[in-house]
């Protein structure tokens, strides 16, 4: 008997789709200004639509899924998406044309348009992972450096952090007051999410005495040998986003 791999309930795919409503929803608001193309980077998004739905009834294994033409198409729309929005600087340009005031919300807002391209760009690598049931195989984990870190502004018992991924650098907001200057960490890239109006891109993995402080590995890679039950937190907040 064949066993198929059912794509409908594949997380990979049930993340990526979830993120195009994000994406056009977060363009639609107004926060970015400048010259850009708002109509057709809403347009590529919403095409990825009918590559997703094709995945989802293929039933096929992840090896064969990753090389399929919607997963290619999906990458380019995805480019096209930049493209739209002004090119590879997009998020620079946005935020150089952002008043004062309006900062924090467009920060958001690039923080979960990030979060869409990364997801749509990097679907492929994540599918060849193979038939893995868990949530957290949709996302991607990191090995960041802690640049610096300051008390969040309207809540004492939060900290912002800058982290350097190698090739760029994010943001994360944290409740772990022991963080520092220098620390390896690995990160769980999450859908942003906003603490007393500052934008957080991700999550420090941790089990038990705080978060991983002294992860070893290359910036911006996947972590080794993190402990299965660091991933938990992680895991269910994904749920919790797809169910949403």
């Amino acid at each position: 008997m064949v066993h198929m791999w059912d794509t409908t309930k594949d997380y990979r795919l049930l993340l990526g789709q979830k993120t195009i409503g994000m994406f056009v929803g977060t363009v639609r608001s107004g926060s970015f200004r400048g010259r850009w193309n708002k109509k057709m980077a809403i347009e590529s998004a919403e095409n990825m639509e009918s590559d997703f739905q094709t995945l989802n009834y293929s039933y096929l294994d992840p090896e064969d899924l990753a090389n399929t033409f919607e997963i290619s198409t999906l990458e380019e729309k995805a480019d096209l998406v930049v493209k739209y929005l002004g090119g590879e600087d997009w998020a620079h340009q946005f935020m150089s044309q952002t008043p004062k005031e309006d900062k924090e919300k467009v920060e958001e807002a690039i923080a979960k348009t990030r979060f869409f391209i990364d997801t749509i760009s990097g679907i492929k690598n994540r599918i060849l992972f193979g038939p893995i049931n868990d949530p957290i195989v949709a996302i991607d984990i990191k090995i960041g450096e802690i640049m610096n870190v300051s008390k969040h502004p309207l809540n004492e018992g939060l900290m912002i952090c800058n982290i350097n991924l190698g090739k760029r650098a994010i943001k994360v907001v944290t409740n772990d007051l022991e963080v520092k200057e220098g620390n390896n960490v690995a990160i769980a890239m999450l859908p942003p999410e906003t603490f007393s109006g500052i934008a957080s891109e991700g999550m420090f993995l941790g089990a038990g005495e705080g978060i991983l402080k002294d992860v070893e590995g290359e910036l911006g890679s996947m972590p080794k040998g993190i402990p299965l039950e660091a991933l938990n937190e992680s895991r269910n907040l994904i749920k919790s986003y797809l169910s949403k």
